[in-house]
């Protein structure tokens, strides 16, 4: 498969993320962070052919200019200047190219990029797109060891299939479950109705993996819960957005109340970066028709841009200067 196909640059006109350079062939890529888009994932149905997340990368970027004069400043939510002094390349490599009813082969794309980002030495930063799209990122780390996999989302995921489909956006911890260099798995945030039924709860218990309500973050603070994200090596945060309360995050295709605040969520970014080495980042399901004043984009590239502070205040990115 030629690199040049894999994916399609973010044109001219159109906001690079934090108005970083933009990529053309990730088989050149030289950066420290490295940003691409996955617009789609595989659909149950005709009606999720047209996914209201589709347009969440472009949204995710035209936010995220808002930081770009701020990046030299202090920044109180990360005790520091938002990069520690150290020097951190930022690259946009725009969006896996996809062809219309091509389910199989965008998968394969998608893949493929993230293992091309990987091999550069880049920290791959991913914006969906529904949460279908980790099922193929993740399979670009089968080069990994092992990994543990922590989930900020309303719901599970724990779904085998759905309308036939075992691929879809109720399946992607199910999937990683799958996958023999993935490990522990904490889920973080879980409420209220979703796709998951007593079968879905009874397997994810099975394999390990460690539900955290909202409702106990909410009553017993978020470092009451820390000692439940799993040691481990290297980590993989999937971040649905429907995590977060409506209240701050209304643009999302499955919205429950009770959600985690703005802090509770950075702070379990951050923990985890703490804990070990961070190998990859998504946020998916935002869904910018449902969107009010663009809260939701704003504050999704806000825990993007979070994580990379985070990342270079531990030194796990960038150079010092």
């Amino acid at each position: 498969m030629s690199t040049t196909q894999l994916i399609s640059p973010v044109p001219s006109g159109l906001p690079s993320f934090l108005d970083s350079e933009r990529a053309k062939n990730l088989s050149e890529l030289e950066a420290d962070v490295a940003i691409i888009g996955v617009p789609y994932g595989i659909p149950y149905d005709l009606a999720g052919m047209r996914s209201p997340s589709a347009p969440a990368p472009g949204a995710l970027r035209a936010a995220s200019r808002r930081f770009v004069k701020y990046l030299s400043h202090y920044d109180f939510d990360l005790g520091g200047p938002v990069f520690a002094g150290r020097d951190v390349r930022l690259v946009d490599c725009g969006d896996v190219f996809m062809y219309s009813g091509d389910f199989e082969g965008n998968s394969q794309r998608t893949t493929e990029a993230i293992r091309l980002i990987r091999k550069s030495g880049a920290f791959p930063i991913i914006l969906g797109g529904d949460h279908a799209i980790p099922i193929p990122v993740m399979r670009g780390y089968d080069d990994i060891g092992s990994m543990a996999v922590v989930q900020l989302d309303a719901h599970i995921d724990w779904r085998h299939e759905v309308n036939g489909i075992t691929e879809g956006l109720s399946s992607p911890m199910r999937r990683a479950s799958e996958l023999e260099y993935i490990g522990d798995m904490a889920q973080f945030g879980i409420r209220g109705i979703g796709s998951a039924r007593q079968e879905e709860v009874d397997a994810a218990l099975a394999y390990g993996s460690r539900l955290i309500t909202a409702e106990e973050i909410h009553e017993h603070g978020v470092a009451s819960v820390l000692d439940r994200i799993p040691d481990a090596e290297n980590y993989y945060i999937t971040f649905d957005a429907d995590g977060l309360d409506p209240s701050i995050a209304p643009g999302v295709n499955t919205s429950a109340p009770g959600g985690l605040t703005y802090f509770q969520a950075a702070r379990l970014i951050e923990a985890v970066i703490k804990r070990g080495r961070l190998v990859g980042y998504d946020f998916v399901e935002v869904a910018p028709d449902n969107d009010v004043a663009g809260m939701t984009a704003m504050i999704g590239a806000r825990l993007a841009l979070f994580t990379i502070g985070t990342l270079s205040h531990n030194g796990q990115i960038g150079r010092a200067r």
